[in-house]
């Protein structure tokens, strides 16, 4: 008697432990990436608009000692209010060990997102992830002064390369780390807002014809001779609205000197040192769902 008695309460307790299990499975959320693997641009007037997200997740992973400053954060934020309707910002950080390479190409960027990154799209939230690399890009020739601060690569993916940053930052005594990370987030989220006709139609003109993605009207942030991320493609990505191959963005060089100067100029007018936007682009974000 004792043994049945035993056997149900085994059978019992199995009975228990596989609903148990079952129930974690079922429970178990499962992750769409795809909205988040897109060409960039696509996601424009998402970022721009509160029409499909009203919510706005920024996780920013970066090499342990390469962490942005805590103001340019704020200066990100306080730009991102200015020129979209996104007001529930969240920031979120992880930090990742270094890669331990000498220089990164895109395609090597992407797989370090595609293992690391924890963010994507959910519900009302729209995430975009912002890798800070602790080494410079494949392509840049410090030699001729061509470096490339900051990419873009898909609709929701931005790598800046935190350590040229900070070694163009150094070249200035009137200009300061914050100054350079902000002016090269600012461009680069430009893109993701999808300017320069990247995905937001320019109500009038103002594409440098030399520069494709890039603003020619002078002192903008988006000018063509602050080229901070590339246009180049290698097919290795479709766009969700033409079906056409846009490939990863190469990060385009750019002279640092450039950048400095620009930066010195506003430095010297005893105004902010963060570059605008110009008429153009505002009028093309607010064309397409932005303030």
């Amino acid at each position: 008697m004792r043994k049945i008695g035993f056997l149900i309460l085994a059978l019992l307790f199995l009975s228990i432990t596989n609903c148990s299990k079952k129930s974690v499975e079922v429970n178990t959320p499962v992750i769409d990436k795809t909205l988040n693997l897109q060409g960039t641009g696509d996601s424009a007037n998402d970022i721009l608009s509160n029409d499909e997200y009203s919510g706005l997740l920024i996780e920013i992973a970066y090499v342990k000692d390469f962490r942005p400053r805590p103001n340019t954060i704020a200066n990100l934020t306080e730009f991102l209010r200015e020129r979209t309707f996104k007001q529930d910002i969240e920031v979120i950080y992880s930090e990742l060990p270094s890669p331990e390479e000498e220089s990164l190409t895109l395609e090597e960027i992407a797989q370090l997102e595609s293992e690391n990154r924890t963010a994507y799209n959910n519900g009302e939230t729209l995430a975009i992830y912002i890798y800070f690399a602790d080494s410079p890009a494949e392509d840049d020739d410090e030699d001729e002064g061509l470096v490339t601060l900051g990419a873009v690569y898909r609709n929701t993916s931005m790598i800046i390369h935190e350590a040229t940053v900070r070694s163009l930052a150094a070249q200035s005594p009137f200009i300061s780390i914050t100054d350079v990370e902000t002016a090269t987030l600012n461009h680069e989220f430009g893109h993701l807002f999808g300017l320069v006709d990247l995905g937001t139609d320019q109500v009038n003109q103002h594409e440098d014809p030399n520069a494709e993605n890039h603003c020619d009207v002078e002192g903008c942030l988006m000018r063509a001779e602050l080229q901070f991320g590339g246009s180049s493609n290698k097919g290795i990505l479709t766009s969700s609205k033409t079906k056409s191959p846009i490939g990863l963005k190469s990060g385009c060089s750019l002279s640092g000197h450039s950048v400095l100067n620009l930066l010195e100029k506003h430095a010297a007018k005893g105004s902010a040192v963060a570059v605008p936007l110009d008429a153009e682009c505002i009028l093309d974000l607010q064309a397409n769902g932005g303030r």
